[in-house]
């Protein structure tokens, strides 16, 4: 793909190192421009790939068109997702090129991990490890009698390390019955001994994301390790089930295997044990410098596994009112099959 163009943040900051709020990223002919305000353009300069003409811009919009004009390409590509109707129509008007839509074409791009970005990803997954090890040490000494809202706010102190990291997400931290909401919103609930927990973290390191998700029993030896002990038989009946779909499904991961067939092998082990209505989502999704990347772990998807894909493998179970459990890893697709991350 010789000319296309681009606006999305993390799109961009992989095509050239650096990105921000308002810029146009414009590739033709392998001529590229980053163009920008004043407000980043010191910065841009600094940062950005040696490659990359940095263009400081009062009018962005204005100043991309003129470098089409200049170039006079037949076909740019673009990703419908980065533009609002107004900046395309301001964008492309009367200009005699041929704007060809590919949704998502830079995560298209990107689907298979470079060595480098795999020693990133790792490094992400062992920071956010950490920081799930480090929450877990809080809520034995400090956890008892606090609400959602408080436990959430600390894991999010906790995850970003005093700003050394960001955060993949803003985490969820969800308590029993809550954790039935696959993305539930802190509340006042209180936690309590013998209370299932339930949190899905990560942070960002250069910019890469890792994203992990346990579920666990809160005692006195509370941690986030997979062995759980729940003082709740049904809890523990859950909880087991889960842990065998994603075993089943990390297991199920392979060069040239399709990945609904990962979504399948979890599907199965969940649906055999009597509670596949309540597996409400996919399996998993890519992982990068977007916390939702390709490739996707699901029912349709006939993506066929290539070495360096990395994506999460995230079954989950449940039941409305009652309980929720969901464990999550990312893997990276290698020549023996998934190595976690």
């Amino acid at each position: 793909m010789k000319n296309y163009i681009l606006r999305g943040e993390n799109a961009v900051f992989f095509e050239c190192g650096y990105s921000c709020d308002n810029e146009i990223f414009i590739c033709l002919d392998g001529v590229k421009f980053f163009i920008t305000d004043a407000r980043y353009a010191t910065e841009a300069k600094e940062l950005i790939n040696a490659d990359v003409s940095v263009i400081c811009s009062n009018n962005l919009i204005k100043d991309a068109r003129a470098i089409l004009r200049r170039f006079a390409p037949k076909i740019v590509v673009f990703d419908p997702n980065d533009f609002s109707v107004s900046a395309f129509n301001a964008l492309t008007y009367r200009l005699r090129i041929h704007f060809l839509a590919k949704p998502d074409f830079s995560k298209q791009k990107r689907i298979i991990k470079s060595q480098s970005e795999l020693e990133i990803l790792k490094q992400a997954a062992k920071f956010g490890a950490s920081c799930f090890d480090e929450f877990a040490d809080f809520l034995r000494k400090n956890g008892e009698g606090k609400s959602e809202k408080e436990l959430h706010f600390y894991a999010t102190q906790i995850f970003k390390q005093k700003n050394a990291l960001n955060l993949s997400f803003e985490p969820i931290l969800a308590i029993n019955e809550n954790a039935a909401k696959a993305h539930a919103l802190p509340s006042d609930k209180i936690l309590r001994y013998g209370d299932l927990v339930l949190l899905d973290a990560g942070v960002k390191f250069k910019r890469y994301c890792s994203d992990r998700t346990r579920t666990a029993c809160f005692d006195e030896n509370f941690s986030f390790d997979k062995t759980q002990n729940f003082k709740d038989k049904k809890q523990q009946e859950i909880y087991n089930i889960v842990l065998n779909a994603q075993k089943a499904a990390i297991n199920a991961v392979k060069i040239g295997v399709k990945a609904k067939d990962i979504d399948n092998a979890a599907r199965e082990v969940i649906a055999k044990s009597g509670y596949g209505e309540f597996f409400i989502h996919s399996t998993g999704h890519g992982v990068g410098v977007d916390i939702h990347e390709l490739p996707n772990i699901n029912q349709k998807s006939e993506v066929v596994l290539e070495k360096g894909m990395v994506f999460s493998v995230e079954p989950g179970i449940y039941l409305p009112n009652e309980l929720g459990v969901r464990i999550e890893d990312v893997v990276v697709v290698g020549e023996n099959g998934a190595e976690i991350l």
